[in-house]
């Protein structure tokens, strides 16, 4: 993969941080293009952390990131871990971007798959789902 080397090639030459935390997020998504999600969850993850690192946990680069690893949490069916991650940030991206920010009604969105998508949601769960869809 193109991407791979990509990061490679940019790891061993000392890029910046921020350009190597980029790298990974694309290749994250041929990752996932390709059906290899846990390979995906694992970059994301990693994104989301180092830039969590780089900026802290309030700038929109980290609240896009954490978004991302939430979404590849939801796609491999590990709502528990998606529900609790979305949860204690969806409040802060509303506050930090606003209520009419893209990144603010994906993380809505996001948060309300896995409250609904989860086999073992309950009323309240969905309720829930329903509310964060209808503040947006």
């Amino acid at each position: 993969v193109v991407q791979e080397a990509e990061l490679s090639t940019k790891r061993r030459v000392g890029e910046s941080e921020y350009n190597i935390l980029v790298a990974q997020s694309n290749l994250a998504i041929t990752y996932e293009n390709l059906e290899r999600l846990d390979e995906a969850l694992r970059l994301k993850r990693d994104v989301y952390t180092g830039f969590l690192k780089l900026f802290g946990e309030e700038h929109e680069q980290t609240l896009r990131a954490v978004n991302n690893y939430a979404t590849s949490l939801v796609r491999l069916e590990r709502f528990g871990e998606a529900k609790s991650l979305l949860r204690k940030t969806v409040h802060m991206v509303r506050r930090v971007l606003g209520e009419s920010d893209e990144t603010t009604l994906r993380f809505r969105s996001s948060y309300a798959a896995a409250l609904c998508q989860d086999d073992c949601a309950t009323l309240g769960d969905l309720r829930e789902a329903m509310t964060t869809l209808e503040d947006a």
